[in-house]
């Protein structure tokens, strides 16, 4: 397996219209968040990167939706993934859009966000699937320059993994958009297979308790009952 840090540079789509088929992949991933936007509660809501922000979120009942990037636009902050200017524990919930596809240090990204996400608060992830057609596309010389098979591709065991490590209890993931050039809910085929799909998501919660008790990690043992001295004595006198 690949370590998740590189020293390669990876540029990342200012706009989902720069990757082929990227309009599709929004309204897959629009599709796909829709029933979960009314179950997230908060104050606020933080999308992290260009193509997080382009999101439609407007069904989330968060008030306060940040939009956050390294470049000037439509971001209301701008700053590094790396280094978030939010205080501990200060997010309700976190979008990431691919973020991690085109970060350098995923697992970097990761710990910057659960320092400002509460407890119980929601993360949710997109990425490519690397068991996918455009997984394939990485292994073809000419094409695995271009966008999005450029792009670092992450298995969704990959990520529950680290998610776990962070204590994060994975209440959802999917395959989406197994042919990448057709529409998700068109035509008599649904262009859905477990797996298979180019687009993973991921959502998952905080959790403050140790999702796995071992025995280092149990938070209360059972003592033994001691009895008190004396305190079930009986004594006897001679008549």
């Amino acid at each position: 397996m690949k370590p998740a840090q590189t020293s390669q540079k990876i540029a990342a789509p200012e706009s989902w219209e720069k990757i082929p088929w990227g309009n599709l992949y929004k309204e897959t991933l629009n599709t796909a968040l829709s029933p979960w936007w009314s179950r997230i509660f908060g104050f606020h809501l933080l999308k992290v990167g260009a193509l997080s922000i382009e999101i439609d979120s407007e069904e989330c009942t968060i008030p306060h939706q940040v939009n956050m990037c390294p470049a000037l636009g439509r971001a209301h902050v701008v700053a590094d993934p790396y280094q978030l200017p939010f205080a501990e524990k200060s997010i309700d919930a976190c979008l990431l859009a691919h973020t991690l596809s085109y970060s350098a240090d995923p697992h970097r990204v990761l710990r910057e966000i659960d320092r400002v996400l509460i407890s119980d608060g929601w993360l949710i992830i997109s990425g490519f699937n690397p068991i996918s057609l455009v997984g394939m596309g990485k292994l073809l010389p000419g094409v695995r320059r271009r966008q999005p098979y450029c792009s670092r591709m992450f298995s969704q065991m990959r990520v529950i993994d680290w998610l776990s490590l962070l204590n994060y209890e994975v209440v959802h993931h999917d395959s989406l958009h197994v042919l990448p050039w057709r529409h998700q809910e068109r035509g008599v085929w649904r262009n859905h297979l477990p797996l298979l799909g180019c687009i993973n998501v991921l959502i998952a919660r905080k959790r403050t308790i140790p999702l796995t008790i071992t025995p280092s990690k149990t938070l209360f043992r059972k003592s033994p009952l001691r009895r008190p001295l004396g305190a079930t004595k009986s004594y006897y006198q001679s008549h």
